[in-house]
């Protein structure tokens, strides 16, 4: 009714580790100019996003002069 299923030697997933292949993998190939200038803009457009959104969102983060007190002592000076 059961099969009995033969051990796993687990002797041979070690030895996988040290194993090195004599092929070597083909060299990689350079980028050609117009990739590393499209790699360039790509990077420079990141980074010039960040700094705008930096330097538009740093007027948000700042505490406001409270203009609801202006608003208050203007109408207060109205009267």
């Amino acid at each position: 009714m059961f099969r009995r299923r033969e051990p796993v030697p687990f002797a041979f997933i070690a030895e996988a580790d040290k194993y090195r292949s004599n092929v070597t993998p083909p060299p990689r190939e350079r980028a050609s100019t117009g990739q590393l200038v499209g790699r360039g803009l790509v990077g420079l457009t990141v980074v010039a996003g960040l700094v705008g959104s930096l330097l538009f969102g740093m007027p948000a983060l700042s505490p406001d002069q409270s203009p609801a007190k202006s608003q208050q002592s203007e109408a207060s000076d109205g009267r």
